[in-house]
């Protein structure tokens, strides 16, 4: 795996309570890949058991619109995770993750991670503590936006 990788990898939320021992122990799992401009990583739909970490560049969430056209949801940027909740409970992707210009992302598979079930709990736990902890972080989001959007429409609270 490439420098670039490994050090993204390391300074990562995923990684943040992982030891150097445990760092290298997951470094040997990850697969670091380069996107192109417009290259779909995640299609809406699929399904996956692959967690993504974006080490450079950006991935917009994008669904169809019906007529051929896409809308974009939400960018993610370095650092950001991507497909946590797929790699969670094996269920199909709510949207499509597209590449904007050159990206490169780390991947990790669930069938790796749960390879260290037996021989490194801890480190299993500590992954995904962090997963659920970016899961959370994203509902914190979204609830704050929709209270947001809730007073901005209803023109409640005097904010507006």
């Amino acid at each position: 795996m490439g420098t670039e990788c490994t050090e993204m990898l390391r300074l990562s939320s995923l990684t943040s309570e992982l030891n150097d021992e445990q760092n290298n122990i997951i470094a040997d799992l990850v697969t670091c890949r380069n996107l192109d401009d417009a290259e779909v990583l995640i299609r809406e739909g699929d399904v996956s058991n692959e967690l993504y970490l974006i080490v450079s560049g950006s991935l917009a969430v994008t669904r169809e619109t019906g007529d051929g056209k896409w809308i974009s949801l939400h960018l993610l940027r370095a650092s950001d995770m991507a497909g946590e909740l797929g790699f969670i409970d094996d269920l199909p992707h709510s949207a499509t993750l597209r590449a904007i210009g050159p990206t490169q992302v780390v991947s990790l598979s669930r069938d790796k991670l749960e390879g260290l079930i037996n021989s490194h709990p801890k480190i299993v736990y500590l992954v995904m503590r962090a997963i659920v902890r970016e899961v959370h972080g994203i509902l914190r989001r979204m609830n704050f936006q929709h209270i947001e959007l809730t007073n901005y429409i209803t023109k409640e609270n005097g904010r507006y």
